[in-house]
């Protein structure tokens, strides 16, 4: 798998709630490529601003599997 690039894979929602929720950012930056990739694949079926938000929490509260 190629290496992420958080500036050209990052989509604009995921970094506008991320930048939104310090903690969130915090843990993303953390967590493996792999991880990452998982995140941002993820948020391809979000449909709403309301859904990023939820996915972010996740991400931050621990509920996200990988």
């Amino acid at each position: 798998m190629d290496a992420l690039n958080p500036i050209a894979d990052l989509p604009m929602g995921l970094g506008m709630a991320l930048t939104q929720d310090a903690a969130a950012m915090e843990h993303f930056s953390a967590l493996s490529p792999d991880e990452q990739r998982q995140v941002i694949d993820r948020t391809r079926s979000i449909q709403s601003r309301d859904e990023m938000q939820a996915l972010v929490r996740a991400i931050t509260g621990g509920q996200y599997d990988f």
